[in-house]
């Protein structure tokens, strides 16, 4: 059982949180990706970097930490988002701090009003969600640029955080655009 010491301590640092109760050693770039505070952040990192194991773990934190916050994960295919949520039910299974009210393969739902869903990339599968806290797209250099389009105003009213990670994939699209563009986006390559 952890103390309020703790876990006021776990709430102001993801990092120690991570190591603490996941079982997470992060890497330096892991460390400074769970710490920052930008809004958008962008991954540029090859296969098996840690990429989604440290997306997995801040959605986690975001859910656990601020009460009635949405995580949406989107990625191109069922498949892919089932494997995103998979990563953070593995870490929910931990050690779950807030009580669960419903799960299957694409929802986390917890007892402090916060959910974490998991979606396939198809503009018809993300419509209707508003006051997003946290936005993740998997593979966004294949995500396509009517999507990102249509999911960036789901962040305008909650003032929410976007985290978009990929391995490259062409010098075309929004992800590349973004790369390489003098937007404010924090960087990790």
């Amino acid at each position: 059982m952890r103390s309020m010491r703790n876990d006021l301590v776990y709430a102001a640092d993801p990092v120690v949180w991570a190591q603490n109760v996941l079982g997470i050693h992060s890497d330096p770039w892991q460390s400074e990706v769970l710490r920052s505070s930008s809004k958008r952040i962008l991954l540029n990192c090859s296969r098996q970097a840690g990429k989604t194991t440290v997306t997995s773990a801040l959605a986690l934190h975001t859910a656990t930490y601020r009460p009635g916050s949405l995580v949406l994960c989107l990625s191109p295919t069922l498949r892919q988002s089932g494997e995103l949520l998979r990563n953070v039910s593995h870490f929910y299974g931990q050690e779950p701090t807030v009580p669960s009210t419903a799960e299957s393969a694409l929802k986390l739902e917890l007892e402090n009003g916060s959910r974490i869903i998991s979606l396939p990339g198809k503009e018809q599968n993300v419509r209707g969600y508003a006051g997003v806290s946290l936005l993740i797209v998997d593979e966004a250099a294949r995500v396509s640029d009517d999507l990102y389009y249509s999911v960036r105003p789901m962040l305008a009213v909650s003032s929410g955080r976007l985290i978009a990670l990929s391995t490259p994939f062409g010098t075309r699209g929004w992800w590349y655009n973004a790369w390489k563009s003098t937007e404010d986006w924090q960087r990790w390559e």
